[in-house]
């Protein structure tokens, strides 16, 4: 069965995000770091896509912008625990810059259906 949000690209993307972020963190961050920095750069690049899907799942215009603008927030957390791990010494600069592409092309996506979403039923009262 095919849910609805696997045919948005912000989704696709995010998705593709949250994999690439969790492989990183276990691959280039150090030991002592896993559980600190790791695994909160894990938490919002899991909440993209988590959010992504459960907004697109609402039918009324309130409950999902409210989770797509999770999504977004937690998009700006990722994007300032990569800069934290590039200033850390983590990741060198053509990961940062390639994560920080990446990073963009969820979020204009992801604006997209944002914006796409204002135009929803309100909330029945």
């Amino acid at each position: 069965m095919s849910l609805r949000h696997h045919s948005l690209v912000a989704w696709q993307r995010a998705d593709d995000l949250f994999i690439r972020i969790h492989k990183l963190t276990i691959e280039l961050f150090p030991a002592l770091e896993r559980y600190a920095l790791a695994a909160q750069m894990r938490r919002p690049a899991y909440s993209v896509p988590a959010n992504i899907a459960e907004g697109f799942a609402r039918r009324y215009r309130q409950a999902r912008l409210n989770h797509l603008n999770i999504a977004e927030s937690s998009l700006a957390e990722l994007s300032y625990c990569v800069h934290a791990a590039w200033r850390l010494g983590y990741i060198d600069d053509q990961t940062r810059l390639g994560l920080e592409s990446e990073l963009n092309a969820v979020g204009a996506p992801l604006v997209g259906l944002v914006r796409s979403s204002r135009g929803l039923p309100s909330d029945p009262s």
